[in-house]
């Protein structure tokens, strides 16, 4: 039996706890379903809507790779940094990288970081 803190039980009530009872590759095939669907509508759309279809492209390989049992927090961890730096670099003082590539990796630093989240509630 886990014993949560006082603190998660606020974060929780406050609706920051976000509270699944699916285990971790049933939940990353459920949000592999929902990104793919938006992905599809975003590419037949196309226009401006290709900025979202590149946004959640980037994710698919990864809900895969978890889905499969094949993610591994370390090299996640190391990539979400990787890709966070990237974001930083491109940004510092004025914002030097294009709008396909600010959307892949804020798309890259979603899908690590929920993944690397719901990982450790395991």
């Amino acid at each position: 039996m886990k014993i949560r803190s006082f603190d998660d039980f606020i974060k929780e009530e406050e609706g920051q706890i976000v509270k699944t009872t699916e285990n971790f590759e049933e939940f990353s095939d459920n949000r592999l379903k929902g990104a793919s669907d938006i992905t599809k509508k975003a590419e037949e759309k196309g226009g401006d809507a290709l900025l979202t279809y590149h946004h959640f492209n980037v994710k698919l390989p990864y809900y895969e790779a978890a889905k499969a049992g094949k993610f591994d927090s370390n090299t996640a961890f190391v990539e979400y940094t990787d890709f966070l730096n990237q974001l930083v670099s491109g940004s510092q003082g004025k914002i030097t990288i294009g709008q396909v590539e600010f959307q892949e990796l804020v798309g890259k630093l979603e899908v690590l970081g929920e993944l690397l989240i719901k990982n450790n509630d395991k």
